[in-house]
C-alpha cells in the first residue's frame, strides 16, 4: 500500500463532563447526527457519550486528529455539552473486521446513526 493511499478507520471517541439533562444531551447528539449523517452509532448518558463511525485518511495520525476534534468543531453548531475527550480508539478495517470476526468488537447497535442511552 502506498503512503498516500487514503484508507478507512473505525473511529470511537469518547466524550465525559460535568453531568447535563440527559433530554438536552440526546437533543444535542441527534443534531450532530444531522450535521455529520455518516456517524454510525451515539450512545450517550448525563455525564458522557460514546461516538463511532468510519474516517477516511491516508493515515491513522490523519484519522486520529479528525476524530480528536469532532465533539469540539460541533459543540456550539450542534449544542453539545462542554466535555473533553477521554478515550480514542482508530483501528484500520482489517484489524476491526478480525475483532467482530472475533465476537471482541463492541457488539453492534441498531441502526446507522442511531442515538441511544447506554
Amino acid at each position: 500500500m502506498s503512503s498516500d493511499e487514503t484508507r478507512m478507520w473505525h473511529i470511537t471517541v469518547t466524550v465525559a463532563g460535568d453531568p447535563h439533562d440527559p433530554d438536552e444531551v440526546r437533543a444535542g447528539l441527534e443534531r450532530l447526527v444531522e450535521e455529520r449523517p455518516f456517524l454510525l452509532t451515539v450512545r450517550f448518558q448525563e455525564d458522557r457519550a460514546e461516538v463511532r463511525y468510519w474516517e477516511q485518511a491516508t493515515e491513522i495520525l490523519d484519522a486520529a486528529s479528525l476524530a480528536l476534534r469532532l465533539w469540539t468543531e460541533h459543540r456550539d453548531s450542534a449544542g453539545l455539552p462542554q466535555w473533553e475527550v477521554i478515550g480514542l480508539e482508530v483501528l484500520d478495517r482489517d484489524t476491526f473486521t478480525m475483532r467482530v470476526d472475533e465476537g471482541t468488537a463492541p457488539p453492534p447497535f441498531a441502526g446507522i446513526g442511531s442515538v441511544r442511552p447506554y
